[in-house]
């Protein structure tokens, strides 16, 4: 028998899978290229390291909720955890002066002043301005001085001037939640901190469990011209300080 004739075209409508899959390009900014370039570049030429610590945040916590008001009263600005480590920083970058250099060529250039970076997370991307002289500020002058170049980087009124001639870059994951992370290194510079998340953790205080606020950080260093040690004591200095504010007023 002849086979039976097709069956009729249907008349339903088709269906379209269910959601789109789009792609869209967009140009990089100059910004992003540029933040590209310089992170590529610092992995290629550090021979990059991190090593890591955490810091007891009960004494910082407890000064900035004695004096906040205070502080805001007199100064016009906020107390925050960034100047505390800003300033613990250019202490130890004074105690260990070649996490403080550069390598030029055949030769290390050691400085003797602290020039602090401080990333800013802006809409088009990552900043660092520069607070400069940190050595010889008080925790207020850094506070104002982070304020300022905070607001110029948010309205992108930033200069080149402002963000040229960091010795020394401090990042601040943990206002986004992050626990843990290794920063990479800001070229020409030497070394980057890494703060992350101030988070409650059981912790071993004189034989005895206590529940701590802790915080984790991280030097990323370049090991070509940083020796382990050096690192260490750093990060050990930075932590001692945090911990102890009162060093800082010690001079110790």
């Amino acid at each position: 028998p002849p086979p039976p004739p097709p069956p009729p075209p249907s008349t339903s409508p088709s269906h379209s899978p269910v959601g789109q899959r789009l792609e869209r390009r967009v140009k990089m900014s100059r910004m992003r290229q540029r933040i590209a370039q310089r992170m590529k570049e610092a992995q290629n030429t550090n021979a990059m390291l991190t090593t890591f610590n955490e810091v007891d945040m009960s004494n910082a916590m407890e000064m900035r909720a004695k004096h906040k008001e205070a502080f805001l009263k007199k100064h016009g600005v906020k107390m925050g955890f960034m100047s505390a480590f800003v300033k613990a920083a250019s202490c130890a970058l004074l105690d260990q002066p070649v996490v403080n250099a550069v390598i030029e060529g055949n030769e290390i250039v050691y400085r003797d002043y602290v020039d602090i970076s401080v990333a800013v997370a802006t809409p088009k991307g990552l900043v660092v301005p520069v607070v400069r002289g940190v050595e010889g500020m008080s925790l207020a002058d850094i506070e104002k001085s982070i304020n300022q170049l905070a607001e110029k980087a948010r309205d992108g009124a930033l200069a080149i001037e402002d963000m040229d001639g960091g010795t020394f870059t401090i990042s601040n994951g943990g206002v986004f939640g992050s626990l843990y992370g290794t920063p990479i290194i800001n070229p020409p510079q030497s070394a980057i901190l890494g703060m992350h998340a101030i988070v409650e953790r059981p912790v071993a205080i004189a034989g005895k469990v206590e529940v701590r606020p802790m915080m984790y950080l991280a030097l990323t260093y370049d090991h070509r011209l940083i020796d382990g040690r050096e690192a260490v004591l750093f990060l050990r200095k930075v932590k001692a300080t945090v911990e102890d504010p009162r060093l800082m007023l010690l001079d110790i």
